[in-house]
């Protein structure tokens, strides 16, 4: 069993278990991966029957597809984007997989650098097993993995990425509109981003304390785009693109034609806007309902009039905060 379920797609490698470095393999074909939101415990009906083998058998069945990633800062179209990737006989593409956030996990409970790296080079491998021959695998990993996508990067030099963001004002907006959830959700990022050190704005260990939610959430967003900016001028043009979300949805057919081309891929004409026109760029990525690009915007005003006061003080402050640090708010390298 072991050995034909390494190969084929429909086992997928859901867990990671550093202690025994051992894959766990669960049930899951294309139109699961097409129904859950996302790859992880919660949305996979299979999630409490794996079935575990060692990673290194697993990843020498693996890496035979080419991989690229989609890193983003939350909250900006990101999982449309993954979904937009699922495109038979070109690319699949994979909503943050928890095998992911196994290996972050593992990495705040004291993983050796260089162990990690070479289990995060075989967890790759294992991702890129292809769904079908000729197809190339997308990850979108979740945005609580970011720490992570430099040494994705460095362990696969053969892959490319984008790193997609909504503008900041957009971001606290989408924040103030979820409420209660998604200010407790950007507390919790901040404080998993301090603790991998990747807060570097001038402030001291207290001073977080003191912030509002919105202020938190505007931390958040400028310590991913600071790492962002980082790996930018790291990794080069030629293998990172940056996206801002209102472009992605302004120009949805000149940006995914863009983003075929850089990760090496190719469809026609007439598929491509097919896609452009279809349910991904016009349903709600997360339920399936009308959601599309005006839709979107008529969400953001609304966010804005309720909360524009609090937006405008946050935004402001967030800029002279990026300022002082020297943290672009409109990254370098942008897709187009």
């Amino acid at each position: 069993m072991t050995d034909s379920m390494v190969v084929d797609p429909n086992w997928w490698p859901h867990r990671y278990d550093p202690a025994r470095g051992h894959v766990h393999f669960i049930r899951a074909s294309r139109d699961d991966h097409r129904e859950a939101v996302f790859l992880t415990d919660e949305y996979l009906k299979d999630a409490a029957n794996p079935r575990a083998t060692g990673l290194g058998v697993a990843a020498q069945a693996g890496d035979s597809a080419p991989l690229h990633f989609i890193f983003h800062s939350a909250y900006c179209c990101s999982t449309l984007l993954a979904r937009a990737f699922d495109l038979p006989g070109v690319s699949m593409g994979l909503k943050e997989p928890q095998i992911l956030n196994d290996l972050s996990g593992w990495r705040m409970r004291g993983a050796k650098p260089q162990e990690l790296a070479s289990v995060m080079s075989g967890v790759l491998s294992v991702l890129a097993r292809p769904f079908a021959d000729g197809e190339a695998v997308v990850v979108k990993p979740s945005n609580l993995v970011n720490g992570l996508a430099g040494l994705m990067l460095y362990v696969k030099p053969d892959s490319n990425a984008v790193f997609l963001y909504a503008p900041l004002r957009d971001f606290l907006g989408s924040i103030a509109r979820k409420g209660m959830f998604g200010r407790l959700w950007v507390r919790e990022l901040m404080v998993k981003q301090m603790r991998e050190g990747l807060i570097d704005l001038g402030f001291q260990g207290e001073d977080y304390l003191q912030l509002t939610d919105l202020q938190a959430a505007a931390v958040g967003w400028l310590a991913q785009h600071a790492m962002f900016a980082q790996i930018v001028q790291k990794f080069g043009p030629s293998r990172i693109r940056t996206l801002d979300s209102t472009k992605l949805m302004g120009a949805p057919g000149e940006m995914m034609a863009a983003l075929l081309r850089h990760f090496g891929l190719s469809m026609a004409d007439d598929e491509l806007e097919a896609l452009v026109d279809g349910p991904v760029f016009r349903q709600h990525s997360k339920n399936d309902q009308a959601f599309d690009a005006d839709a979107r915007d008529a969400a953001r005003r609304e966010g804005e009039r309720l909360y524009a006061d609090e937006i405008d003080k946050v935004h402001a402050w967030a800029e002279a905060v990026a300022k002082n640090a020297g943290v672009p708010l409109a990254l370098h390298a942008p897709l187009i």
